[in-house]
């Protein structure tokens, strides 16, 4: 079976960054909130953070806190049996549970942190969906009270502390994936 690594953290550590590269390097990306992107297309919903704030919630309350694996679990299967695959937004605990039985040890999981001043000044200046610092706390609070978004962070096999450039990141990434063993050229 292919490696799987699902990219968690908090939102504005540079979980994107780490998928990308990622997928540089051959992974092919599985993208969680495309789920809740999808559902609000289908709802005629703009996408705001109220709107995918309730979508999550709502998806979850429905169909439980591992709703996203539930879903994309079919993709993940197919994917992993032709490449490497990365998982970009994995957030709740029972969500990682649902893919450590399915996979076992064939998933690693990757916490990207940063400071939270940082991680919000990140969050301002991004292009899409940028976030206050009042709306960036209340995510943060929602993540954690409402999604068990701890549990993985806590239950991460590495972790990349991402307070500096991109050249340090990326020097991290690739200590890892050296220790998994992945033996493909580095294309950044």
């Amino acid at each position: 079976m292919n490696k799987i690594i699902a990219i968690v953290g908090m939102c504005g550590v540079g979980k994107s960054v780490a998928c990308e590269f990622l997928e540089n390097t051959g992974y092919q990306k599985v993208y969680f909130g495309g789920v809740t992107m999808e559902k609000l297309k289908e709802e005629g919903l703009d996408v705001t953070p109220e709107n995918e704030k309730m979508m999550r919630e709502r998806l979850r309350s429905e169909l439980g806190m591992g709703a996203y694996a539930k879903v994309l679990l079919p993709k993940i299967k197919e994917l992993s049996e032709e490449s490497n695959v990365v998982l970009d937004g994995l957030y709740s605990w029972d969500e990682l549970k649902i893919l450590k039985e399915e996979f076992g040890e064939a998933i690693t999981v990757i916490c990207v942190i940063a400071d939270r001043a940082l991680r919000y000044e990140r969050l301002a200046k991004r292009d899409v969906r940028p976030f206050t610092n009042e709306e960036a706390m209340h995510r943060d609070m929602s993540e954690i009270e409402n999604l068990a978004k701890g549990g993985p962070i806590a239950y991460a096999d590495y972790y990349i502390l991402n307070n500096g450039n991109i050249e340090e990141f990326e020097i991290r990434l690739k200590e890892i994936l050296d220790d998994l063993g992945f033996t493909r050229k580095y294309t950044k």
